[in-house]
């Protein structure tokens, strides 16, 4: 008999003693990060950053393919006993010695994920990952000059690419309400020290927020320079209009952690077919957070509208796009983004 067909027989008799489980679902206890497995990571150190923000060091399994620098990637975690996702990106650049990646989390109010990864999360714990992914990165030809427009979390693309890449001339306007609410600020401040960034630091709760038509004065060259910007809708939206107004918005590179909401519709009764479950939804709360409310297991991904991780049917009844108002109304088992949509009266979901 051959090894093949010795491997084979072998497996099969592990697959009778492992019944109902696989011996790949005992593999993955033992060896989670093994070739082979779905991908995984470990948490092996968790650094603080602020009072709200830390940085987590994960070391991924083999099937891990690298990252871009400014790019995210998904992070599955259980919290309360359900698998949760969020979308983060990777600040460590793409050449680190060890092999590791990590992400830098911001705890938001209420956020699950945010507040168990900075608050709750132990070196130890084994995450699921998604590859990276994402088009907030770079050109191969390395621009003359750079701006990075960010706010809040939104430097943490920005960071990993400054990790990642030194640029010639490059200029950072960060905003935060108060100094030592600064992610990074330590780092950045050293990059200056290294004549490797130029940094305009404001803080909004003694400067105020950051005014783009003020741009002509902090950067007086600002049109010339390509421009990554990540931060508030608020931000974004009057950096786009702005350099629209100037006539140079292939300049301008966005990423957006949050849709931009408008007023959605007066909501209605949200069902979830499977679990038979029936809540009241109002016309501004994603079908998302309105199913993880009330105890269903729905996908997710980057929950901004952009990986379509959290499509599921739309059986009957009608949603509300928040990002343009659109109504989508169910038809043939059509799909919808949970993540940015909202009920737009009575609708049944295939969850």
């Amino acid at each position: 008999m051959t090894s093949v067909a010795l491997r084979s027989r072998a497996w099969k008799l592990l697959e009778l003693v492992t019944t109902p489980l696989l011996p790949s679902d005992y593999l993955d206890l033992v060896s989670p990060l093994r070739a082979g497995a779905d991908l995984r990571g470990r948490i092996e150190a968790i650094h603080p950053e602020t009072g709200d923000a830390a940085t987590v060091v994960i070391k991924p399994g083999r099937g891990w393919r690298g990252h871009v620098a400014g790019q995210y990637i998904r992070v599955g975690i259980d919290v309360d006993g359900v698998r949760l996702w969020r979308a983060y990106s990777v600040t460590s650049p793409t050449s680190r010695a060890d092999g590791r990646i990590t992400i830098t989390v911001k705890a938001i109010p209420d956020g699950k994920v945010s507040n168990h990864l900075v608050r709750k999360a132990r070196p130890g714990t084994v995450i699921h990952l998604d590859q990276a992914t994402g088009e907030f990165v770079l050109p191969k030809t390395r621009p003359a000059k750079v701006l990075f427009l960010t706010a809040g979390s939104g430097i943490t693309p920005a960071m990993g690419m400054l990790r990642d890449t030194r640029l010639a001339d490059v200029v950072m306007i960060h905003s935060a309400p108060r100094k030592q609410d600064v992610i990074f600020r330590n780092d950045l401040h050293d990059l200056v020290a290294d004549k490797a960034l130029r940094l305009l630091e404001l803080h909004t709760d003694t400067d105020g927020m950051l005014d783009v038509a003020r741009l002509q004065d902090l950067v007086p060259d600002w049109a010339e320079r390509e421009t990554w910007a990540c931060g508030p809708a608020g931000l974004l939206d009057a950096a786009e209009e702005h350099w629209a107004r100037h006539g140079v918005s292939e300049r301008l590179h966005t990423e957006r952690f949050r849709p931009s909401v408008v007023v959605a519709g007066d909501g209605g009764e949200v069902t979830f077919g499977k679990t038979g479950k029936t809540v009241e939804a109002d016309g501004a709360t994603p079908l998302l957070d309105v199913g993880e409310g009330a105890g269903v297991l729905m996908p997710s991904g980057c929950r901004m509208g952009i990986c379509f991780g959290c499509v599921t049917p739309l059986k009957s009844g009608a949603v509300r796009d928040l990002r343009t108002g659109e109504i989508t109304e169910a038809e043939n088992g059509v799909l919808v983004q949970t993540c940015v949509s909202a009920a737009a009266g009575p609708c049944e979901l295939e969850r």
